[in-house]
């Protein structure tokens, strides 16, 4: 595994505003914190999300775009890039790759984070089909796809966008993790990210609770002393 001294720039691909809170957010604070550079490629806008059916349905993507926005400042993001697919609908097309192969090749990272390909029978909600569909496209375009400059010819070819090997991938919420980032020191930007997602987060009243009981249990997962908290992934070398 990369050493963190060794990274420059992070690509998280997420499916919606507020996933990356939700796996990632403690982590990339402390990327943040130590200079590395860090990119959100929002997939949705998480446009069929929401708790109050008295918000008309044409503003929730506007509404969700800003709230990751802001909560994206919480840990230090401010590259965040929207692609606008609809929410519940995404599949792992080759368009969809090619869209993702060329967030790769702007932003050049070092290490990607995405969502798992893989059904989570332990924790249900991770596996979300938008989940999935954007994790097996985003381990695509890492390979072959970005670093193969005869895939998609066109992003080199018409949009000068040169190939790009990334180094390594993390993956959030899959069922085989093998390494653990203790969070304790940014839990609490954690969680103001996550407040930032008032749509999705206002009526949960106990959610600081709910965040400490999770990441408590990932902690002890991983072997980390009592009172930790962590964020779980599976990293892959991909160089």
């Amino acid at each position: 595994m990369l050493s963190d001294t060794e990274i420059q720039r992070v690509l998280v691909f997420a499916a919606h505003p507020d996933d990356v809170d939700f796996g990632s957010a403690g982590t990339i604070a402390g990327w943040t914190d130590a200079g590395i550079t860090v990119s959100y490629c929002i997939v949705t806008d998480g446009d069929a999300g929401g708790h109050d059916e008295s918000v008309p349905r044409a503003e929730i993507a506007p509404l969700r775009r800003k709230e990751q926005t802001t909560a994206a400042a919480c840990v230090g993001v401010h590259d965040l890039r929207f692609l606008g697919y609809p929410d519940g609908q995404v599949e792992a097309t080759l368009a969809l790759r090619k869209d993702l192969a060329r967030v790769i090749r702007q932003v050049r990272p070092d290490r990607v984070v995405c969502p798992s390909p893989e059904r989570n029978y332990a924790r249900l909600p991770p596996s979300h089909p938008d989940h999935r569909a954007v994790g097996s496209a985003a381990l695509d375009a890492v390979y072959p796809d970005a670093r193969n400059p005869f895939a998609f010819p066109g992003l080199r070819t018409e949009e000068g966008l040169d190939a790009w090997t990334v180094r390594e991938i993390w993956v959030a919420g899959g069922p085989a993790p093998n390494h653990w980032v203790d969070v304790t020191d940014t839990f609490h930007r954690k969680v103001a990210a996550l407040r930032a997602h008032e749509s999705q987060t206002a009526h949960m009243d106990n959610l600081e609770e709910f965040l400490r009981g999770w990441l408590s249990r990932s902690a002890a997962q991983g072997g980390l002393p009592e009172g930790r908290l962590a964020e779980a992934f599976q990293v892959i070398d991909a160089g």
